[in-house]
């Protein structure tokens, strides 16, 4: 096994257990919410604060976890209809439009948004948090999605993967 491939398993594994942390942590902050509104009679507003950002955590890095997988939504009606040369060549197309995607729009327009909120010192209502911290989630997710779609890359090039599983 050559060391991208050990790199890019270390790194999906720790995204896995990261992403099940996550999640663990949203549904016991919302069984939390529940018990305390109908049991206890009153409300904590930082869970559902803390649930949104959860949310926003979960929703965004496992995004990349699914593209690092390549287990994305994906139509392939037409794509099934290419030649094996074809299906290589737009398989790759697919990687780099991903990949600029996630540069521009993530990477860059999350690392702009990360800097502007915590220059302005925008706290969250709160949980009282930089909320560049919250954001944070965003250039780290495209430039994971970035590196997957290298490894990809490279993988579709030397036929080491199935150009579009």
């Amino acid at each position: 096994m050559k060391t991208a491939d050990i790199i890019f398993n270390k790194v999906n594994r720790f995204l896995e257990v990261f992403l099940v942390l996550i999640f663990g942590l949203l549904v016991l902050d919302v069984l939390w919410q529940v018990f305390s509104r109908y049991i206890l009679n009153t409300s904590f507003s930082w869970t559902e604060e803390l649930a949104r950002f959860s949310l926003i955590w979960l929703s965004i890095l496992g995004a990349a976890y699914l593209n690092g997988r390549r287990e994305h939504l994906s139509m392939d009606f037409l794509y099934g209809k290419f030649s094996d040369a074809n299906k290589k060549r737009v398989s790759i197309l697919i990687e780099v439009l991903v990949f600029l995607f996630a540069l521009i729009v993530m990477f860059i327009g999350g690392a702009n948004l990360v800097y502007t909120t915590l220059h302005l010192e925008q706290l969250s209502g709160t949980l009282r948090i930089p909320l560049g911290y919250v954001y944070a989630i965003m250039p780290f997710s495209g430039f994971l999605i970035m590196c997957f779609s290298v490894y990809h890359i490279s993988k579709i090039s030397k036929n080491q993967i199935n150009v579009l599983s």
